[in-house]
């Protein structure tokens, strides 16, 4: 075996010249040493290698024998967060619900692969793991099982960190958290008293969403958009309690101007983008006042609503008030009837075009004290109270506009259907009088006849205009308003991190002192063991009353707990330095952020990565790290990139009758393709839907690998769907990959450890000599060098397409597929290959698949005799790490041109036959005829299939060459 065959496969070993000299090979194929003459390569093969031939595939047992393996390597072979910074990859953090599902698999898959793919191409990679371990399902679980929720959150862990280990993954288990662990929130406190230092961090007594079943408040992003917890589905309630806040609201134009820099190369998802966006919700416009005509009522002088349509201010039909307005508060203190409907808007819809008319009141549009206003917008507008209107954006007032709002004209059409709406702009000055007048246009455009002077202008222009002269007038202020509302942190409930505050009489808010930090969770046994509900820390005397460490006075702890979203805010920074007792993370640490590639649902692309830009924008300008200073113009977002996988959606019985969901036992698989309902014989409908208990179609993960082994199911996983896109679970179609790793395996094990006296140049060399000698081949030599050719021309383009992938990583279903094909090339030519090209493209695929099919390709690597058994190696860690392959130049050679085409034959129309003849050279017309016609003729398929007792091409009456011989048809 030559040198350049070393470094193309990548074993370590030692090579011996002739004199006795050795020099290393690199596991990275390169040569420290010159060498100028080939070297005999000493193999040590183990005899288990020498078995292998004899070997059965068995996916689960591989998945075992090289988890052992590389739990047994040593440390300075992992990647490591104490190394220079290469690639950071980090999947979403578990919650520790004490089971993986099908989710957790397919986002810890990707992560995985990924990570490996860049190990494999000399990266030192980060691939941590931890455990969002607080929260209110820890604590219900608690109260409904009698237990401490940390005794329940440590058996989930240990159950969910054993099923990660089935999965052939590469976490690096040395940076382990969970945000439960003291040693984890004594800094989470200390960020939390930093951002109170900085007056980001205070205390308000507010209206806040308060959820009855869990029985605590919610941040405005966990209500969804029918007024529901986003936890436990119940109808959010409003309070007015005194809770701790983090002013977000002043970052909020770095988050806004940012996702710019996040779009750059489609970093992180559009679809992301706009959500974070439209939740930061600036807006440029102005307030309006609207003056009231109060009969009988002391009232407010004017109703201030913003609009950032001021141009459409000739149209205000009505103006919309939320349920807590003050003008609505005070009014309902003499209005039962008011009164009575203020009490049904928590039942009902977002969307609702419900309202109540205040009978006292009338609003009087500012336009009106105009002389050349139209008469249409002098009058007098009724006034209604509407829950689609938020009491916590603009001024809790909105102006209704039905001719250019779709809500507005909605709203509009139920309370007066029979009243006509106004337009007061459209398109085009053509369209200002003659348009269908029916739907609302909510563009800009010109301004009608209804807007007085302004008729003509500009809708834009004429905003303005119009903003400025109210403003003269005090009627009008230009504003800028954003939907973004600061981030409400505090919890009534237990299972938290405790807010290091002591609230005393005399000094009031007190922050613990951080050498007291952590501010521990007191054991309470007998509040689980009773089963009791609320926060059992507001009843814990002993905890609750301590000394003001201000003032030494007596005071009482804040027996609040925070929002869980503050632990997974910051978790990913904690990572890279885990073990840090003093700080969250040094300074020197942040160097290995931000995240490279983040990866979790979509479901997280408002609430956690806001608050987490938020956070860590926050911390890399603090006294933490103070080499930032002053940095304001520097760009600092925690996730250079962000992946989103789909959701993994699982296969759904319906009695088609009654629609229940059926339950495994009450379905007839006998023909899969036709599932029975047992009850009634009929065909049950199949759906795929997302998985729960109640559809009764959930799939335990750890049953899939312990049938099927953890790469198949890797492999399968990928190969169902891109990354970005639902994946509808099929187990049944594993099989297809199980084949498929099963033929991979059997050509190596025909392939076996190569010879000692092997001696192979690299492919570029190999080709390069035999170009020469084209001329003189036999007919045997020439099927060989096209099959070379054929197999390392597919190689090479497949190396070149499967790291694109991977690098894209939404297409890594197309790297099965692209490996899959590859291999059945293999076996096609493998009766006809050199071993050298055989041996160089079936260790060029082990190296694409590693990285979905770890154990797999570690066996194969093996029994090729790459990395001998006795030595304890890996191909992803050590010594024995190999590289991922590169494209290597031949495709560019002239000599690798294919020296055959493949040539379709038809028969009067009907394609017949394909054969692969020799490429023509400088023949046109007849004489390409005839040549092509021969060359068909020549080859076994063509004689037997076109002269024959059905019909004898030789005696066409045509022959139609198309495209240089690739297409012929024969016209008999």
């Amino acid at each position: 075996m030559s040198l350049s065959y070393t470094k193309s496969i990548g074993a370590s070993i030692s090579l011996r010249s002739s004199a006795g000299s050795r020099c290393l090979v690199s596991r990275r194929f390169a040569c420290s040493t010159p060498c100028s003459r080939p070297w005999t390569a000493v193999r040590r093969i183990s005899a288990t290698a020498r078995l292998y031939a004899d070997a059965k595939l068995h996916l689960s047992a591989l998945d075992s024998k090289w988890q052992q393996r590389w739990a047994a390597l040593p440390a300075s072979a992992h990647q490591s967060a104490d190394a220079a910074k290469g690639q950071y990859v980090l999947p979403m953090f578990p919650y520790p619900s004490g089971h993986l599902h099908l989710g957790h698999l397919r986002v810890y898959t990707i992560a995985d692969v990924v990570a490996r793919f860049h190990s494999l191409q000399g990266s030192n990679v980060l691939l941590p793991m931890g455990w969002d371990a607080f929260g209110l399902p820890a604590e219900n679980a608690a109260i409904e099982r009698g237990i401490d929720p940390a005794t329940w959150t440590r058996a989930n862990i240990a159950k969910m960190k054993e099923q990660l280990g089935l999965m052939n993954g590469s976490w690096n288990w040395s940076c382990e958290l969970a945000t439960c662990d003291p040693a984890f929130y004594k800094h989470t406190q200390k960020i939390f008293l930093l951002l109170q230092e900085q007056g980001l961090a205070y205390q308000a007594e507010a209206e806040v969403n308060y959820d009855p079943v869990d029985k605590t408040v919610l941040a405005n992003e966990q209500v969804d958009a029918n007024g529901c917890s986003w936890r436990s589905g119940a109808k959010v309630e409003k309070k007015k309690l005194k809770q701790w806040f983090l002013r977000i609201s002043e970052f909020r134009e770095s988050l806004l101007q940012d996702l710019e820099v996040l779009a750059e190369n489609d970093a992180w998802p559009e679809r992301v983008l706009a959500m974070q966006k439209n939740w930061l919700g600036k807006s440029t416009g102005a307030t309006i006042k609207f003056p009231i005509l109060a009969f009988n009522h002391d009232m407010h002088a004017a109703i201030e609503v913003f609009t950032s349509r001021p141009d459409t201010l000739f149209g205000v039909q009505y103006l919309a008030l939320a349920s807590t307005h003050p003008v609505v508060a005070k009014l309902a203190e003499r209005d039962p009837e008011l009164q009575a409907f203020l009490d049904t808007l928590p039942g009902l819809p977002a969307d609702s075009k419900l309202g109540y008319m205040l009978p006292h009141i009338r609003a009087v549009n500012p336009l009106a004290y105009l002389e050349e206003t139209p008469e249409a917008t002098k009058k007098s507008i009724p006034v209604y109270v509407a829950p689609y209107v938020i009491g916590d954006y603009g001024e809790g007032a909105v102006m209704g506009v039905p001719g250019h709002d779709v809500r507005d004209h909605a709203f509009w059409k139920t309370h007066h259907y029979d009243e006509p709406v106004r337009f007061v702009l459209a398109a085009s000055e053509d369209e200002s009088t003659t348009a269908l007048q029916n739907d609302p246009f909510v563009d800009h455009g010109i301004m009608t006849e209804h807007s007085g002077l302004y008729q003509g202008k500009s809708s834009k222009e004429t905003g303005e205009m119009l903003v400025a002269m109210l403003e003269q007038a005090g009627l009008a202020q230009p504003v800028e308003k954003w939907r973004l509302r600061d981030w409400l942190v505090s919890r009534q409930r237990y299972w938290g991190t405790p807010i290091p505050i002591v609230h005393c009489d005399s000094c009031g808010a007190v922050p613990v002192p951080v050498e007291q930090l952590p501010v521990l969770l007191p054991e309470v046994d007998e509040h689980w063991a009773g089963k009791r509900t609320g926060n059992p820390l507001e009843t814990l005397d002993e905890w609750v009353k301590t000394p003001c460490p201000k003032c030494g006075g007596p005071a009482k702890r804040d027996t609040d707990t925070m929002d869980t979203f503050v632990d997974s805010s910051w978790y990913y920074m904690r990572f890279v330095d885990a073990h840090n007792e003093k700080a969250p993370f040094s300074t020197e640490k942040t160097k290995l952020l931000p995240v490279d590639l983040y990866i979790g649902g979509i479901e997280h692309a408002i609430l956690h990565l806001l608050y987490a830009r938020f956070i860590y924008k926050f911390l890399m300008t603090s006294s933490l790290v103070p080499e930032n200073g002053e940095a304001k113009d520097k760009t600092f977002e925690p996730f250079q990139r962000l992946i989103t996988q789909g959701m993994v959606h699982g296969r759904t019985y319906v009695d088609p009758s009654t629609g229940r969901f059926l339950k495994p036992d009450e379905v007839d698989l006998t023909d899969p393709s036709s599932p029975k309902v047992v009850a009634t014989g009929e065909t049950a409908t199949v759906t795929y839907e997302k998985m729960s208990k109640s559809k009764h179609n959930g799939v335990d993960p750890t049953g899939v690998i312990a049938q099927h082994g953890a790469d198949a199911t890797r492999a399968h996983m990928l190969f169902q769907a891109p990354v970005s896109e639902i994946l509808d679970w099929d187990g049944d179609k594993i099989v297809g990959v199980t084949r498929w790793l099963g033929r991979v395996h059997e050509m190596v094990q025909k392939l076996g450890p190569a010879s000692a006296d092997a001696d192979f140049p690299t492919p570029k060399t190999y080709f390069g000599d035999k170009a020469g000698r084209l001329g003189s081949m036999s007919a045997e030599e020439l099927a060989q060098w096209d099959a070379d050719v054929a197999v390392w021309r597919d190689v090479q383009q497949t190396i070149a397409s499967v790291r694109a992938s991977y690098e894209k990583v939404y297409a890594l279903n197309t790297v099965v597929s692209d490996l899959m094909i590859l291999a059945n090339t293999f076996q096609e030519k493998a009766g006809v290959l050199s071993e050298g090209i055989h041996r160089e493209a079936v260790s060029a695929l082990l190296r694409m698949m590693a990285p979905i099919t770890p154990a797999f390709s570690e066996e194969c690597w093996s029994v090729l005799g790459l990395q001998a058994d006795d030595e304890g190696g890996s191909m992803f860690a050590g010594q024995g790490k190999v590289a991922f392959p590169v494209v290597d130049g031949t495709l560019e050679m002239g000599a690798l041109q294919p020296r055959k085409q493949t040539c379709a034959v038809q028969v009067n129309g009907k394609l017949k036959v394909v054969v692969d003849i020799p490429k023509p050279s400088g023949l046109v017309g007849d004489g390409l005829r005839d040549w092509i016609v021969g060359e068909i003729l020549q080859t076994d398929e063509g004689r037997s299939r076109l002269i024959n007792g059905t019909f004898d091409v030789t005696r066409a009456k045509k022959v139609i060459v198309i495209r240089d011989g690739k297409l012929v048809n024969f016209v008999l």
